[in-house]
């Protein structure tokens, strides 16, 4: 049974990333009542570098309850929810990762999975670890991101409804594994797969340009 077990909104704060002072929203806290969801993401939630962050088509962030209990296990300490930057930590998804196109219903929201998330600078200055990028990337459990097709509330407790993408579609699991590896792995008919599906537009233009050097 899909829930959520939290909604978790980003309030500004300063992270020291290397040399530089960073201002940034991922260091999310869970809130108590209904949050209202739009095509630009979460009410009251705050997206400070709109370049490689946010956006219309990774405007939710997801991640499973199930893979905390796995990062407490492993980091031998509690995680509270939202540390890893997510709107919605979920009970119930798959632990495959959704597929790209499948999408979550909960009452009038409607969300479509676009993208995993692939770990940065600034998610290693919240760990206060500069490797838990490769720990992250090495573990596999990226969570998934989603674009708004109809908007509507959320709130902690919500069940919701999973419908599946088409049978052709590849996983945000498989993505993550591409997106993370060497892209001169990717042959045109994998890239050419990817971009007949609803995937974010970064990874779009990513993929729009190396099809032009990929080998058949």
């Amino acid at each position: 049974m899909m829930k959520i077990i939290s909604v978790n909104v980003g309030k500004v704060k300063t992270l020291r990333v290397g040399n530089r002072q960073v201002r940034t929203g991922i260091g999310k806290r869970p809130v108590e009542g209904a949050v209202a969801v739009n095509s630009l993401g979460l009410e009251g939630d705050n997206v400070l570098n709109p370049r490689h962050h946010g956006g219309v088509d990774q405007a939710v962030y997801a991640y499973r309850v199930e893979d905390y209990a796995f990062w407490s296990a492993e980091l031998e300490r509690e995680i509270p929810n939202g540390t890893f930057g997510e709107n919605l930590t979920m009970s119930g998804l798959p632990d495959y990762g959704l597929m790209i196109g499948d999408r979550l219903e909960f009452g009038g929201l409607v969300l479509e999975a676009t993208a995993p998330r692939i770990p940065c600078n600034v998610f290693a200055a919240e760990m206060e670890d500069q490797q838990f990028p490769k720990l992250f990337t090495a573990a596999g459990r990226a969570g998934v991101y989603f674009r708004v097709l109809s908007p509507g509330n959320i709130e902690a407790g919500m069940q919701g409804k999973y419908r599946l993408k088409a049978e052709n579609s590849l996983s945000t699991q498989a993505l993550f594994l591409d997106q993370t590896g060497p892209l001169s792995q990717l042959n045109k008919d994998k890239l050419l797969r990817y971009l007949g599906l609803p995937i974010d537009e970064r990874t779009r233009k990513k993929f729009t340009t190396r099809l032009q050097k990929a080998k058949p």
